[in-house]
């Protein structure tokens, strides 16, 4: 069942966006040659619990961190570490925070300084899929609306779409119905209502669309270790409009 938010509930869910917006415009602040995943992981986690939100990631499933940080060929679920980053890496950064019984999550992938040109049209390819999912996710819609979005911007590009990990809708817990992959079939999946939330995330890649998960048990990269990039918004459908409630 997917759960249909109260204004009461939209409110709060507003405040839980507004504290994964600030955490990550601070930690692309901090994203140079030099500094290490833990250090942004350590500052994420500082400024969630400054916030008076929860890390929600950390301890999720057993997870370690508090953001999820992927380099290069990082897909998803980076676990951060003493790793540096270095100049033309890209960095995409995952948080999640919750905040009085409310989650939001959201993802962003930064150059490292000066990046390659191909990293840096796969870095805006995948923004503007999302841009193209996120307009997409309007009540009287279908899930697959949003899906074939994304799908359809990205394969345009010459890339392709992560098929193993998909989006979600977020509220009350940090994972619920409905699972929005970022490849489909217009007027297909669950119908859009106002007051529906959902984590849309494209994630896609240089090369094959298939991964693989590294011997940590979290670390999916892609199979062949092409690049790739990872953007994420927490958006609520309306009578109008979506709303991104992860908008910095």
């Amino acid at each position: 069942m997917i759960a249909v938010r109260t204004a009461d509930e939209l409110k709060r869910l507003r405040k839980a966006g507004a504290v994964v917006a600030k955490t990550l415009a601070m930690l692309k602040k901090k994203v140079r040659p030099g500094i290490t995943t833990g250090e942004l992981d350590a500052a994420a986690e500082q400024f969630i619990r400054k916030s008076g939100a929860r890390p929600a990631f950390l301890g999720y499933r057993g997870y370690p961190a508090t953001i999820c940080a992927s380099i290069n060929e990082e897909v998803v679920h980076g676990i951060p570490s003493g790793r540096i980053v270095r100049d033309g890496d890209i960095l995409s950064i995952d948080v999640g925070v919750e905040l009085n019984g409310y989650f939001s999550d959201a993802a962003i992938t930064v150059p490292v300084r000066t990046v390659a040109a191909e990293a840096a049209r796969l870095i805006a390819v995948t923004r503007e899929a999302l841009a193209q999912g996120i307009a997409q996710a309007r009540a009287g819609g279908q899930v697959g609306d949003i899906s074939a979005a994304v799908q359809a911007c990205v394969e345009a590009a010459g890339f392709s779409v992560v098929r193993e990990f998909v989006g979600h809708g977020i509220g009350a817990q940090l994972h619920e119905e409905p699972q929005i992959p970022n490849f489909g079939v217009p007027g297909q999946g669950a119908v859009l209502q106002p007051g529906m939330v959902l984590a849309i995330e494209p994630m896609v890649n240089a090369g094959v669309w298939r991964v693989e998960i590294l011997a940590d048990g979290w670390t999916a990269v892609t199979k062949d270790r092409a690049l790739s990039a990872h953007f994420e918004h927490t958006v609520a459908v309306t009578d109008s409009d979506p709303e991104i409630l992860t908008r910095e």
